[in-house]
């Protein structure tokens, strides 16, 4: 698996994913396609074009990543590395619809053209149940070095300072998500992982897509290497494939899929 979310991270990141999205949607497309589990496509308009979010599989658990990047960066971390997680999950057949989602960088973030707000509240206007949301948000990069982590202001004296972790992260009204979420990756994997539910105004806790679920009502939380706070190279040019640790990827896909089962099995 190690080598599939390599090749996934360089395809991804050989160039920038914001004014050129369809490049990238046309490789994820194929990528599901080989797997046989052929993506659907959802259009929609944005900045005067059309641009699309691609889904596949079924289920009231859907787990999502964007695959835009900032101006500037080939976003091997953010987000080539989350795709590349999705990629693999989805080929796992796990009942859970996987959507990648164009439009979650600025100028698009937090606004009615963000992807993940457009699926998000079409799925609440069709009255679509949605048990749980997962953001997959920035997944290959780790530290064993002490003080390689850093913290929003107080929470450092609560948490590692290596960042050696997968974090689960959700707002105060998401805790029950976070704690069963947690509690079922833990049971599926040992790999190292940290779980916070803090208030929605906390620096970071709604920087990614599962803020569109939110907004509609829908349980929903991130899944991070925790972005800005460990990696040094957050939206710049540095964001390079061969910074990410892909055996450590792999550990965190599997024990998300182990998490994903667990969890489907709960809320039939």
């Amino acid at each position: 698996m190690s080598l599939r979310l390599r090749l996934h991270v360089d395809a991804l990141a050989a160039r920038e994913r914001n004014t050129d999205l369809e490049s990238a949607a046309t490789y994820i497309e194929t990528a599901l396609s080989r797997a046989g589990v052929s993506p659907r496509s959802h259009w929609f308009a944005s900045g005067g074009r059309q641009v699309r979010n691609l889904e596949t599989g079924e289920g009231a658990i859907v787990v999502g990543a964007h695959y835009d990047t900032v101006p500037g960066s080939p976003g091997a971390d953010d987000n080539a590395s989350a795709v590349a997680v999705l990629i693999e999950l989805a080929a796992m057949r796990l009942p859970a619809r996987f959507v990648a989602f164009a439009n979650e960088e600025m100028p698009y973030f937090h606004t009615e053209e963000m992807g993940s707000q457009v699926w998000a509240k079409q799925a609440r206007e069709r009255g679509e149940p949605v048990a749980a949301m997962f953001s997959l948000e920035m997944l290959g990069y780790y530290s064993d070095a002490p003080g390689s982590q850093t913290y929003p202001p107080l929470l450092r004296f609560f948490y590692p300072d290596r960042g050696n972790f997968i974090a689960f992260v959700a707002d105060l009204g998401a805790w029950r998500l976070l704690r069963d979420s947690l509690r079922l990756f833990r049971k599926s994997s040992r790999f190292p992982s940290q779980g916070l539910a803090a208030p929605a105004f906390v620096p970071g806790i709604t920087r990614s897509d599962h803020w569109s679920f939110r907004r509609q009502g829908f349980p929903a939380l991130m899944v991070t290497d925790t972005a800005y706070h460990r990696n040094p190279h957050y939206h710049l040019p540095s964001d390079t494939p061969e910074k990410l640790d892909y055996e450590r990827m792999s550990q965190v896909t599997l024990g998300l899929a182990g998490m994903l089962r667990e969890l489907a099995n709960q809320t039939r």
